[in-house]
């Protein structure tokens, strides 16, 4: 690094996505120097495209309600498979009984993290596009050491006080300081594409994300702007290994699998007859942070995709960081019990939608999703669980531990059914999936 041209900073955030540009515009916001490294160039590709309301609060403190709204199609809710007349049941956000806004939105991830990033540089970061981190060093708390590399060949090192690592799936820091580890309870899979004209539910409805259960996992159905939908289904890992051939047939046959859903699909054409697959979903890391870093987002943790959490973990979870890696640089001394107090935060709201992903394929959770009641105002707290309020609502949280013991009672009723499941959910955990994280088929 000595040869090379050296930059200082106060905080160098590692990714241009959701976490990352949240993390550079607050930072830069408080009047910190910020260098923010995006390896891509946006618009890059990225699935995740179901927004949370609790998203909301966190983009008006951003400024970009605005344009968030026009990026996305109006999401009033989720609906679920059910054995009744329409043939599905929705959770409408307005139900919740929390303060979490009655709605969200659905966007192309490619916009909405353009936008992101251009407002993050508007906010007085030094974003940067096509500079990848290839090497990440802790020399001291406040002397972190970074190697970049740019897509048009040029090498430069830079020196911060601060690295926020907000990398994604690279979790570049995580598998460097070897904090990274597999999800030992749940592991899964993703199949998708996109398509045209595929059908929409009809009235207020219109903008919900459907999700579907078949024998090997979940499917979802998304609405996003000039008439696609994003459809794909998320799989345990033994199903997916028996993918041979055109990925295209694989998830065609796949999507056959749930008729309700290949209802809305059949007639729909996939736009460039593209699928992607991408695998091996679940993972953590042992540590949050240390002295002069801390991970976001993705480079931290990933759950299934289940209840779209992964946007609004990373854009909280950075908009907290942000507030810590402030007070850090001002307060050395407070550093170690801020970043605990913030994973033990951070842990709580993914063990509370755990809760559900775990369980969700399995006969119980099932039938609570097909015939929900709202005894004890249950459905409304699960409602509140789907909007994203798991942190800071004592009413919603004391619904879910409610919701729980409803569930082990209703369990032990199908213990049997419920062991094999369980038993299943393991084994596939510890499965081995290969599946990469790249397109496939485009012919």
């Amino acid at each position: 690094m000595a040869e090379q041209e050296v930059e200082q900073c106060d905080v160098a955030v590692i990714g241009g996505g959701p976490g990352g540009s949240t993390a550079a515009a607050l930072l830069a916001r408080r009047g910190y120097k910020v260098i923010a490294l995006e390896k891509a160039r946006h618009p890059r590709f990225h699935i995740g495209e179901s927004l949370l309301p609790m998203n909301l609060p966190v983009f008006e403190r951003l400024g970009v309600l605005d344009k968030v709204r026009e990026l996305g199609v109006f999401k009033p809710g989720a609906d679920f498979e059910a054995d009744n007349a329409r043939g599905y049941n929705t959770y409408a956000f307005a139900r919740a009984i929390g303060q979490s806004p009655p709605h969200a939105y659905q966007v192309w991830r490619q916009d909405f993290d353009k936008m992101l990033y251009e407002h993050a540089r508007a906010s007085g970061a030094d974003a940067r596009e096509g500079h990848e981190v290839v090497q990440v060093e802790q020399r001291g708390a406040r002397e972190g050491w970074l190697d970049v590399k740019t897509d048009d060949g040029r090498t430069y090192a830079i020196q911060a006080r601060y690295v926020v690592d907000a990398s994604g799936r690279d979790a570049l820091l995580s598998t460097k300081k070897k904090l990274r580890r597999k999800n030992d309870q749940h592991q899964s899979a993703a199949i998708f594409g996109h398509f045209r004209a595929a059908a929409r539910r009809a009235g207020e409805d219109e903008g919900n994300i459907s999700i579907y259960s078949f024998a090997h996992g979940w499917m979802w159905m998304i609405p996003l702007p000039n008439g696609v939908m994003s459809v794909g289904a998320v799989c345990r890992p033994d199903y997916l290994k028996q993918r041979k051939g055109r990925t295209v047939e694989f998830l065609l046959d796949t999507l056959k699998l749930s008729p309700a859903l290949w209802a809305r699909v059949q007639h729909a054409e996939l736009i460039d007859n593209e699928v992607r697959v991408t695998g091996n979903y679940s993972y953590d890391s042992t540590r949050m942070g240390g002295p002069g870093w801390v991970l976001v987002g993705d480079a931290f943790a990933f759950l299934d995709p289940v209840f779209s959490s992964g946007v609004y973990l990373a854009m909280s979870g950075a908009e907290q960081a942000a507030a810590v890696v402030d007070r850090a640089l001002r307060e050395p001394a407070r550093e170690a019990s801020l970043l605990r107090k913030l994973e033990r935060r951070q842990r709580a709201g993914m063990a509370r939608f755990s809760f559900f992903i775990y369980r969700f394929n399995g006969p119980v959770m099932q039938q609570m999703f097909r015939q929900p009641r709202n005894t004890w105002q249950l459905e409304q707290g699960v409602i509140s669980m789907l909007a994203g309020d798991l942190f800071d609502t004592p009413v919603v949280l004391r619904k879910l531990r409610l919701f729980k013991l409803v569930y082990l009672i209703c369990m032990l009723r199908d213990w049997r059914r419920s062991r094999a499941e369980h038993k299943y959910r393991l084994a596939q955990a510890r499965a081995e999936f290969t599946g990469g994280n790249t397109p496939l088929d485009k012919s």
